[in-house]
């Protein structure tokens, strides 16, 4: 672990000022952010990187496609479109709440705030008059992440298309993302970026830290040490273990480096949502996905 933090110092060092640059544009932020993965990883193509570690391990992404024959979320899946019928949510949304993900997250210029899909799902209950607490429906797992996926699977193939919108609010929005994604942070002090860029693709305690290019495309994901964690502790398993939104990764991701995580659809989570999927723009949606 001491080395590794070293090699992370060293190559922020070298590498990380230049990305974090507060002045350039989103869009000259993506033209950067792509090609620093293209240099790193030149035999990637941009959709290759929807498999995250998988496009990046042979022996790996030979697992994962044998997983994917008989997908572990697909339980789930269908629990989340029983529970999307259930609740008449498609009337909440564009195209009935089909084939959308992919413009999410967005710029509300209503409430002048970052809007991610679970936000609006769970408006969109709360508008049905459904007792989210009663229904036991959080944030982070379970019925909502299953919704979600769902959601998220009805636009397989579509390319991520968030746009900046280029008010200044929203602009400020994307820059504290931005910012999100680099600054230093926890015991460990480390940034988001230290482990899905300029260390992408080395190994970290027996796991393969994955590319932040196409990070969000596979979202929410099934991860096997969700799943394992959660049926050792109501000792079976059941179709919707495994599951978890965005803003549980990146709470876990607070944890491991000792910092204190956010809450779930925090302004800060949003804020970073928006600056991470934008970085993403163009790779097609794959999600839910299997992760380790």
């Amino acid at each position: 672990m001491k080395k590794f933090l070293i090699a992370v110092s060293a190559l922020t060092m070298l590498g990380g000022v230049a990305m974090s640059s507060a002045q350039a544009s989103p869009s000259e932020d993506l033209k950067q952010f792509r090609a620093y993965f293209f240099k790193k990883f030149p035999g990637v193509k941009l959709q290759d990187y929807a498999n995250g570690i998988y496009a990046l391990d042979a022996t790996r992404r030979f697992e994962w496609e044998a997983m994917e024959e008989f997908p572990p979320y697909e339980d789930g899946i269908e629990v989340g479109k029983k529970l999307f019928e259930k609740y008449d949510l498609g009337s909440c949304f564009k195209n009935g709440g089909i084939g959308i993900k992919h413009h999410y997250p967005y710029w509300d210029k209503k409430t002048q705030k970052v809007r991610t899909l679970e936000q609006d799902i769970m408006a969109c209950l709360k508008k049905k008059g459904v007792d989210t607490k009663a229904a036991k429906i959080g944030w982070k797992k379970g019925k909502l992440a299953a919704i979600s996926a769902y959601m998220a699977y009805t636009s397989r193939g579509k390319p991520t298309s968030v746009v900046i919108d280029s008010s200044d609010a929203s602009m400020a929005a994307y820059t504290r993302g931005k910012t999100h994604f680099y600054a230093k942070r926890g015991q460990l002090n480390m940034a988001c970026a230290d482990c899905h860029m300029y260390n992408a693709g080395m190994m970290i305690r027996g796991n393969l830290l994955s590319p932040a290019l196409g990070h969000t495309t596979h979202f929410p994901v099934w991860r096997r040490k969700w799943a394992k964690k959660t049926a050792a502790k109501k000792g079976k398993s059941g179709p919707l273990d495994g599951f978890g939104t965005m803003h549980r990764r990146y709470g876990g991701c607070n944890k491991q480096v000792r910092a204190k995580p956010f809450k779930a659809q925090s302004e800060e989570y949003r804020d970073l949502e928006y600056f991470h999927t934008y970085m993403s723009n163009g790779i097609k949606l794959n999600g839910p996905a299997v992760r380790q």
